[in-house]
């Protein structure tokens, strides 16, 4: 069996309107492009750079140090993991910029540490800043004696008897440190001919909250760690040992899962197997907070395996960051965090007693976190009651916890719906929960499937078949992000449902693609990966520069997360070279140098890091005066084209194509206030008005101004304009409406 579909005829299999490059430009050159490792930590110095904002809310800078502390733990884990399991095994093969995975890993140390230097700088800023607020990380040793008696007791009966102290000599081997464990230190003395160990540690139990609350005077919450908790009590813990030294230690094991779902026979099983090998993981990075001698380091180094001068990072301050967080956890003043902001439940569907119909008479575009997701949930909620509906076909890749969504299709399966789920086992950091998922779905009835062999579903695609007055009727929903409700109030993503009988049986394609491994000989609308996206991509660009040369109207905007394909890059610079204008958003990782004469002058690549993670993936194409948009759950880079199964979607709605233009693009085109510029030496800068438009700003205005409006719906009566009641009274209501014309209908 092969692990992706051939089309029937011909290859790449695209919708015909697309232009399609089957031999793409290169340019072997490494001057044009920058690293894509380093180009993510300058992406993520962005995100520290909101932390150093005095104009950010405090509450909010804490969070932002936080996201950068996660952020660094998972680089840590997969990309520099995977370059030291390079490096081991001798693996010399540069990348598109000519860097070894050993001058890489090189660079990226350097560039680690002078980031983490800095996240710390910005931290003993913040840290008095938080106190003069109330709210503060203390040392015991500030407390009275009153309270440290009390604390001390505490730690005495609530936490010294889940210690397990180990003295480390050759009865006692080093042990195994958990990934991302906190851990405390201890050198002993050691006495001329004695056999006592000079070594010990104690790895604080995951089970115990990292900070523990304590009264202070003057505070309105203040906390001690735990970890100084354990270094007050050396004596207690170790008492026929002397200590000399003591330090918090945390280690970064590799964490990526390295599984071959075509060996195995089970999948599921397989991945289980590897979850559990994981925590096992050799160790990648070594974080140091305290006093730790030269000789105590480099003996800590040997037993974790990694190189003392390369991978240990000495910090000023408690380790991980992101645990400070519990520092305003529930403390809601307003003027400490950004103003406040509930997502829009926005006409047409706020106004519609009935999903279908509002649907079946146009597209409906929603912009989220601006506009709400409950919307997607209300329509599959909806969905999973109605009779009419006889099929339910889902993608499911992040779904977070206690998921709607997920009900939903539980629902519809028990009400003996065909419901069929795709659940991406392997997304990353996710595997657990997915896998917890599954198996609630099996037991539900849903057919649940793992998508093709060798390959990410990462594509998101929502369809439900319903039987109507003129037969079976497909309504689709196409979305850039998960279906992840929690997610969804944080990320910023564009979502489409349409009833489009093209796009429709593009769908029903696309599902039997993924079950029955068959695909179409041609598809109508979507361009879908493996099969043509990376080539539809390029044909794209190549088109803008045929134009360009002809004289026609040409240009591209692509707003994305991340541009690393070489051949893209290439073909982006040949557009430059034919006079095509360029405009991209990339948040993340941009290998791509802008502004380089010649080659890319016609190219500005710009970013915006703010409150929402940007996360759609727009595509928009001048084509001569014929504007096409396109909408995508894929970024420009090789993983996407090659090894994932992805969708790109066309908005053909002419007034929701140019709102795409003009309001999205546009906007965040415009945003000085939280813009950034990538020039050619791979470096970013701020944009040079910072007080001029903030783009997510705009959207917050105008997502409210669309909810005062009231917009007749075709086949509707209009309504006064209300704030709409919550989805479920809203669903309830619907219910009970179509139980009584039931009754009417039987009377």
């Amino acid at each position: 069996m092969t692990s992706v579909p051939e089309p029937s005829r011909g290859a790449p299999s695209v919708p015909a309107s697309v232009p399609v490059a089957l031999h793409p430009p290169r340019s072997d050159d490494p001057a044009l492009y920058i690293n894509r490792e380093l180009s993510w930590l300058e992406f993520n110095a962005r995100v520290l750079a909101e932390a150093d904002d005095s104009r950010v809310p405090l509450y909010e800078r804490a969070k932002f140090l936080a996201i950068f502390a996660s952020n660094l733990d998972e680089f840590f884990m997969v990309r520099v993991a995977g370059l030291q399991a390079q490096q081991s095994g001798e693996v010399e093969e540069a990348t598109a910029d000519g860097m070894t995975p050993l001058r890489q890993l090189t660079a990226i140390s350097e560039r680690a540490h002078e980031l983490t230097a800095e996240s710390y700088r910005i931290w003993n800023e913040v840290r008095p800043q938080l106190k003069g607020e109330g709210v503060a990380l203390v040392s015991a040793s500030e407390l009275d004696a009153k309270e440290q008696a009390a604390l001390d007791e505490y730690f005495a009966r609530e936490i010294y008897p889940a210690l397990t102290p180990i003295a480390i000599d050759p009865v006692h081997p080093f042990p195994h440190v958990r990934n991302k464990s906190i851990n405390v230190g201890m050198i002993f003395e050691k006495r001329p001919l004695s056999h006592e160990p000079s070594f010990g540690l104690v790895q604080v139990p995951r089970m115990i909250p990292r900070l523990i609350r304590v009264p202070l005077e003057g505070s309105r919450r203040a906390f001690v760690a735990i970890e100084e908790l354990i270094l007050r009590h050396t004596k207690l813990i170790f008492p026929q040992l002397r200590v000399t030294g003591q330090y918090a230690f945390r280690v970064t094991r590799n964490f990526d899962l390295q599984l071959d779902d075509e060996e195995g026979e089970d999948l599921l099983r397989s991945l289980q197997a590897e979850l559990r090998r994981r925590e096992r993981g050799n160790a990648v990075r070594l974080e140091v907070s305290g006093s730790a001698p030269q000789e105590s380091l480099n003996w800590l180094c040997r037993a974790l395996e990694i190189d003392p001068t390369r991978d240990v990072y000495l910090v000023d301050g408690p380790l991980f960051l992101g645990d400070m967080t519990v520092l305003s956890s529930g403390d809601e003043r307003r003027d400490l965090r950004d103003e406040a902001f509930v997502p829009q439940y926005v006409p047409p569907l706020r106004d519609s007693d009935d999903f279908f119909e509002t649907i079946a008479a146009r597209d409906v575009l929603l912009h989220h976190p601006y506009e709400s997701f409950e919307a997607v949930i209300d329509f599959l909620s909806q969905a999973a009651e109605d009779p009419r509906v006889i099929a339910i076909k889902q993608t499911l890749y992040r779904t977070g916890g206690e998921s709607p969504l997920v009900r939903a299709l539980q629902r519809a399966a028990e009400l003996g719906k065909q419901v069929t789920a795709l659940v991406e086992l392997k997304a990353r950091f996710d595997e657990e929960s997915n896998i917890s998922w599954a198996r609630a779905l099996e037991r539900s009835g849903v057919n649940v499937m793992y998508g093709l062999l060798g390959f990410k579903t990462h594509a998101k695609v929502l369809m439900v078949v319903r039987r109507e007055r003129e037969g079976l009727k497909r309504y689709v929903h196409l979305a850039t992000g998960n279906y992840n409700q929690q997610t969804a109030r944080l990320y910023e993503d564009v979502s489409m449902f349409t009833a489009r009988m093209d796009i429709a049986e593009d769908a029903t394609a696309f599902f039997n693609m993924l079950t029955g491994y068959s695909s179409p000989a041609r598809w109508n609308r979507l361009i879908v990966s493996p099969l043509g996206l990376h080539e539809a991509v390029l044909g794209l660009i190549g088109r803008e520069a045929e134009h360009a040369r002809a004289g026609r109207p040409a240009g591209i905007v692509a707003k994305l997360n991340s541009l690393v394909d070489a051949d893209v890059i290439a073909a982006l610079y040949s557009a430059s070279q034919a006079g095509v204008p360029i405009d991209l958003l990339v948040r993340g990782i941009c290998c791509l140098r802008p502004g380089l004469e010649g080659v890319s002058d016609k190219i500005r690549v710009h970013t915006v890091i703010d409150r929402f993670l940007e996360h759609a993936r727009i595509f928009h194409f001048r084509n001569g005066g014929a504007d096409e948009v396109f909408c995508s759950s894929a970024d420009w880079m090789p993983r996407n084209f090659r090894r994932r199964v992805e969708v790109m979607f066309p908005v053909l709605d002419e007034g929701l194509k140019q709102r795409m233009i003009e309001e999205i693009l546009g906007n965040m085109r415009s945003d000085t206030a939280k813009g950034w510029l990538l020039r050619a030496n791979g470096h970013y800068e701020r944009a040079p008005e910072r007080e001029g438009l903030r783009s997510q700003q705009r959207f917050m205005e105008l997502a409210r101004e669309r909810a005062r409006e009231q917009e007749p719906i075709r086949g509707l009566a209009s309504k006064p304009l209300t704030m709409p009641p919550p989805p479920i009274e809203r669903l309830r209501r619907r219910a009970e409406k179509k139980r009584k014309k039931r009754r009417r209908d039987e009377s």
